[in-house]
């Protein structure tokens, strides 16, 4: 692996990208740090002490620290990824979005303007609402966050915001295009592994305090890297179906007769299922904090983290969103078509209507796999957390991204690696990112 580094090295074109995409990620990162006006910060950073388990935490952690600071950047790229799947959800409903999904570069082009349009029209309804929130909100020693509120604090708060989402949208996209990796991903990943300095350095003191056990931070780290490699050798895992071509003579070439196969992903819907059980599950603490009523309390009570009926509803959720989210990103029909129009078929199957059964069959149970999976990595780190008592700073959902971003650029600095006859980063076979 450390030859592949020093090969990529080698390469000018690839050397460009990786640098102008660490460029992009260091601006980001300043960003983050670029207040907003109007905000007092220290009622703020006390505020965002008691909201840790709310929707608001989720969302501070998907913009690295930016919403507990209230930087420019504080609504992240959470607008561009909602409206992303917005888009996603609408192929099923509406026949034109569909057409423009199988329309090639051209329709993908039109798909990511509708997307652009989307993100900004979310950032300024969530920035009008958090103008309005941090308006009626105090810190715990009844200190004002807002230092004027009215009219000209929340279209100051909606622009900004909605500038530094558009903003960020728009490093994303020239990551991808100029840089390394998918940009978008990029940007989430660097904001999750900001907070690892912290992490460590807090683990450290601990340990030095005598808070913390060797023994157990040992363990810590041990459990980090096997959890680690079960999402690795997860994500690259596939049940492959074979599928043979016949032969087809089209003037005096023959094409066709080879074997192939169609790769189905154990966990085609990635990190979408958790995030959004997520959001679901931790709605009533974030109503709770605006509803102080018994009713409200005692569900948010019974749904909090830790709880027999959390995770219970937080499985259940990751296994409907896995199946929900494949059924929207892959279609069998379509599948079974196109490989009937060119010819395929698979080994025992009749092709058409029965290769979709059989496809969409082999991919429901695969897919039940992969939803367990998921469930058991977001799940693990909680329970550390809750029944031992053990500082594990980050979520499943965060090790899930952080891993999948890391299989994916790394795929892509092989491929670039391998095309221009450098060995790649693992000596036997090639390294297949989420997407491989």
């Amino acid at each position: 692996m450390l030859n592949g580094f020093q090969n990529a090295s080698k390469i000018p074109e690839l050397r460009r990208r990786v640098l102008f995409t660490l460029a992009m990620l260091a601006v980001y990162r300043l960003g983050v740090h670029v207040p907003t006006p109007g905000i007092d910060r220290q009622a703020l950073a006390a505020y965002f002490e008691q909201v840790k388990g709310t929707i608001f935490g989720l969302f501070n952690l998907f913009s690295g620290g930016a919403l507990e600071q209230f930087s420019v950047f504080s609504l992240g790229i959470m607008p561009y990824i909602s409206a992303s799947i917005i888009l996603q959800l609408l192929t099923v409903v509406f026949p034109y979005i569909e057409r423009l999904s199988k329309e090639g570069e051209a329709g993908r082009r039109k798909i990511t303007q509708y997307t652009r349009y989307g993100t900004v029209v979310l950032s300024i309804i969530q920035g009008l609402m958090i103008s309005f929130g941090l308006e009626g909100t105090r810190g715990p020693g009844g200190a004002a966050i807002v230092l004027d509120p009215g009219w000209s604090f929340r279209l100051m708060t909606v622009i900004t915001l909605t500038s530094g989402t558009a903003f960020i949208m728009w490093l994303g996209e020239q990551i991808t295009e100029r840089g390394i990796g998918n940009g978008i991903s990029l940007i989430i990943f660097a904001g999750i592994v900001a907070r690892l300095p912290s992490a460590l350095t807090t683990t450290f003191q601990f340990i030095r305090e005598g808070e913390l056990g060797v023994l157990i931070a040992l363990f810590l780290l041990a459990f980090t890297v096997v959890i680690v490699g079960v999402i690795i050798f997860m994500e690259r895992g596939q049940r492959r179906i074979p599928v043979q071509y016949a032969k087809r003579v089209v003037g005096r070439k023959m094409y066709g007769g080879q074997s192939s196969h169609l790769p189905l992903k154990i966990n085609t819907a990635g990190v979408i299922p958790p995030i959004f059980a997520s959001s679901i599950l931790i709605f009533p603490a974030t109503v709770a904090q605006f509803a102080p009523y018994p009713w409200v309390q005692s569900i948010s009570g019974m749904l909090s983290p830790g709880q027999w009926l959390h995770d219970l509803v937080y499985v259940v959720l990751i296994i409907f969103f896995a199946y929900f989210y494949t059924a929207v990103v892959f279609n069998p029909v379509d599948v079974a078509e196109n490989m009937k129009k060119f010819g395929g078929y698979i080994p025992g199957i009749r092709p058409g209507q029965k290769t979709a059964e059989f496809i969409d069959r082999v991919l429901s149970r695969i897919t039940l796999g992969g939803a367990l999976y998921i469930s058991v990595v977001a799940l693990l780190p909680t329970i550390l957390i809750q029944q031992f008592n053990v500082p594990f700073y980050f979520g499943g959902t965060a090790l899930l991204i952080v891993v999948g971003v890391a299989l994916d650029t790394v795929a892509q600095m092989e491929t670039h690696l391998i095309t221009r006859n450098y060995e790649g980063f693992m000596k036997r076979g090639r390294l297949r990112g989420r997407r491989g």
